[in-house]
């Protein structure tokens, strides 16, 4: 990447809008709010804002998409990405799309507060739409003001390339700008709003469609323009499938569908909960989409989400997000059936689905616990076990699978030995004591015995649990603390923050501070447990 010829101009960046040159447009110019239809999207433009000021930016997808450092520092850069200044070949725009939202059908709901620029083809060919969240309303917004705050812009920015970084599929982040507007806002819907600070996060994706653009317009009878736009999809991202047909329709499905399987089997594996899994915020690319309130487990515990608005039901909790990921997958073959018109195709897809997620998860429980290969009969109960012994004491999953890759296998060793390793794991390590401390030591010494049973050497352990048990992931409140800093102009922890996570697997000496576990100040304050829509 490094090689390639680094542009030295924005006005250099090609833009070729191939969603816009194929796809029908809304007809209506004007930026109101509306039901659009027969259309899949609608061109509006940013709104302008007071001063624009750069807070950070990836410099890995800068590179990606050719642009120097130099480039990226410019004010320029800065009008550009906080949406005041157009460049030559941009086809601004908001896509149209619906979607169930907590398990109910929403209607038309569409990019409400992300405007697209347009799509960049850099110099490898691959085309890469720009997309700026938080600049300001479009024919989506129904009752709100399309704009974003400071804080919840370094959430999305910071964990869109923490995300990458840790090798789960996502869409990346090239910028967060300052607005020098401010916002208002009411963080938990409780009647208390104040001012806040505005912000831009430049959002980057081969595409953004999600099943919800196919969903609305099955859902209003708009057949022809959904087959327009799944062929567009086919061609575009899944040129590979071939032609646009019946078959190539139900290849492209199981496709979605196994994607969808693997990054919900990422997910789990390094304790991300996403908090709004509407059918609007899933990728057909297989993506993780839309940062809002997420978070990532710290108590290993399967009834947890970070959505204040989902607290009751707990739909989108960590344990129920594969069987979510199903159901959504089940919507989307529904706005599909209009093309295949045959139900048992499209089911033996989503069987498939569950069965991509069940081996998947199996072969990643097995690389968590250094194992070279799973095997049923004893890995089943092991693992099964070990779900309960992570919730016999408050237990931190990422320090718990980091640690595990130092247990000795010596089956000699006491308990206070054999457990020792593991401590840090604890939130009250003073309770690891009597029946607590007897199951998790006899979890461990069955774990030991498979271990050996495996015959690897403990380095070669160690050296695989550690390329797949991230030591450093964007724990709440280290992303609160980083806003907290932000918003007195501060922006030194989102950056360092952004170097720490770059190297998620790696030791990082002198920064293990950032693999604490939550301090206790942490456990109930907001944006550091539960987080809202609007966080």
């Amino acid at each position: 990447m490094n090689s390639q010829k680094m542009i030295q101009s924005l006005e250099e960046l090609e833009f070729d809008n191939q969603f816009t040159r194929a796809l029908p447009a809304d007809p209506e110019e004007k930026n109101f709010r509306r039901q659009v239809s027969e259309a899949c999207y609608s061109r509006v433009s940013p709104t302008s804002v007071r001063k624009p000021q750069l807070v950070s930016y990836s410099r890995e997808m800068a590179e990606i998409l050719g642009l120097s450092p130099d480039v990226v520092k410019s004010q320029e850069f800065a009008e550009v990405f906080a949406g005041n200044k157009m460049l030559e070949g941009m086809d601004p725009f908001a896509m149209c799309y619906g979607g169930h939202q907590f398990g109910n059908w929403a209607g038309q709901l569409g990019d409400g507060r992300a405007i697209n620029l347009g799509e960049v083809r850099n110099q490898q060919g691959e085309h890469w739409t720009l997309q700026l969240k938080g600049a300001g309303p479009t024919p989506y917004s129904r009752l709100a003001d399309g704009l974003a705050v400071l804080r919840s812009s370094v959430r999305e920015f910071l964990c869109s390339e923490a995300m990458h970084h840790l090798g789960v599929p996502t869409t990346r982040a090239l910028s967060l700008v300052l607005t020098g507007e401010e916002v208002q806002r009411d963080m938990f819907y409780d009647g208390n709003p104040r001012m806040e600070p505005g912000a831009v996060v430049c959002r980057v994706a081969p595409s953004f469609l999600r099943f919800g653009n196919y969903q609305l317009l099955a859902a209003r009878g708009e057949i022809e323009t959904l087959k327009k736009l799944v062929n567009y999809t086919i061609q575009t991202d899944f040129p590979e499938l071939g032609e646009p047909g019946r078959e190539t329709y139900l290849a492209w499905f199981e496709e979605v569908c196994r994607r969808t399987a693997e990054m919900i089997i990422h997910w789990m594996r390094v304790g991300f909960v996403h908090g709004v899994m509407n059918t609007d915020n899933m990728s057909v690319l297989g993506l993780t989409i839309d940062y809002g309130p997420y978070g990532w487990l710290e108590d290993f515990d399967p009834n947890w989400t970070p959505n204040t608005t989902d607290a009751s039901g707990r739909r989108y909790r960590f344990g129920n997000q594969p069987q979510i990921a199903l159901w959504n997958l089940v919507q989307f073959a529904n706005s599909l059936y209009p093309l295949i018109e045959e139900v048992e195709p499209l089911q033996q897809a989503l069987d498939q689905y569950a069965d991509r997620f069940q081996e998947g998860w199996q072969e990643m429980m097995a690389a968590k616990l250094g194992l070279a290969a799973f095997q049923a009969e004893e890995d089943v109960p092991l693992i099964e076990s070990l779900q309960e012994v992570l919730q016999v004491v408050e237990t931190d999953m990422t320090i718990f699978f980091r640690q595990l890759a130092l247990l000795e296998t010596d089956a000699g060793l006491d308990d206070e030995a054999l457990i020792a390793p593991l401590l840090d794991a604890y939130y009250a390590p003073e309770k690891v004591t009597g029946e607590a401390r007897a199951k998790i030591c006899d979890w461990l010494r069955r774990y030991q015995s498979r271990l050996n049973q495996d015959g690897t050497d403990a380095s070669t352990r160690r050296e695989r649990m550690n390329c797949i048990n991230p030591k450093y992931v964007l724990r709440n409140y280290l992303a609160q603390l980083a806003i907290d800093k932000a918003e007195e102009g501060d922006f030194s922890l989102i950056n360092e923050l952004l170097d720490v996570l770059r190297n998620p697997y790696a030791e990082q000496p002198g920064r293990e501070q950032f693999a604490e576990k939550r301090p206790e100040w942490a456990r109930h304050r907001p944006g550091c447990s539960m987080l809202s829509c609007s966080s």
